[in-house]
Formats: structure tokens, C-alpha cells, sequence
């Protein structure tokens, strides 16, 4: 049986779930409007309209997350580096256990 191998490094996060839920808001968005401006009737427009911002605090959601991602990473990298650091030092000193 053969590994799996990634298709990205692991905690990437996927854009694939982001991008359906905003074209699905954006399809019902235009599909509400389109039905309520044909037929009339504004509270249809008026729920277009709330799924359209819907859609765009989703991707303002979205870059947030990605930018606090980014951010945990660095500080775990920068951890990293200072615990190789301490350990470069207590071998130095030969105080390793």
C-alpha cells in the first residue's frame, strides 16, 4: 500500500470551502434580487442584498484567519529558533542532559 503524499504542506489552510460558500451566498444573492426585482417584491431584494454582505464579511473572515495563521507560525518558528538557541548554549557549556 502506497503512502499519501500531500498535495500541500500540512496546515495550509484550503480555499475550496471559502470559495463554494461565497459563490454559493453570491448565486442566492443574485437569484433573490433578480426574483424580487422581477416580481415586485423587496423583501426578496431586500435578503439579496443581506446575502451579498453575508458574502463579504465571509472573505473579510477569511483573510483574517489566514493573516492570524501566518502570524502563529512565525511566533512557532521564532520558538524554534530560540529553543535551538538554549540548547546550543547548554551544549556548549556542557550542561546537556
Amino acid at each position: 500500500m502506497r503512502a499519501r503524499v500531500p498535495l500541500r504542506p500540512r496546515g495550509t489552510p484550503s480555499r475550496a470551502l471559502t470559495t463554494f460558500a461565497v459563490g454559493f451566498l453570491l448565486l442566492d444573492a443574485v437569484l433573490l434580487i433578480y426574483s424580487g426585482a422581477a416580481l415586485g417584491r423587496t423583501k426578496l431584494v431586500v435578503w439579496g442584498v443581506a446575502f451579498v454582505v453575508v458574502a463579504g464579511l465571509v472573505v473579510i473572515g477569511w483573510r483574517r484567519y489566514r493573516r492570524l495563521m501566518a502570524d502563529l507560525e512565525q511566533a512557532r518558528q521564532d520558538m524554534r529558533a530560540e529553543i535551538e538557541s538554549i540548547r546550543a548554549l547548554l551544549h556548549e557549556k556542557h550542561l546537556h542532559n
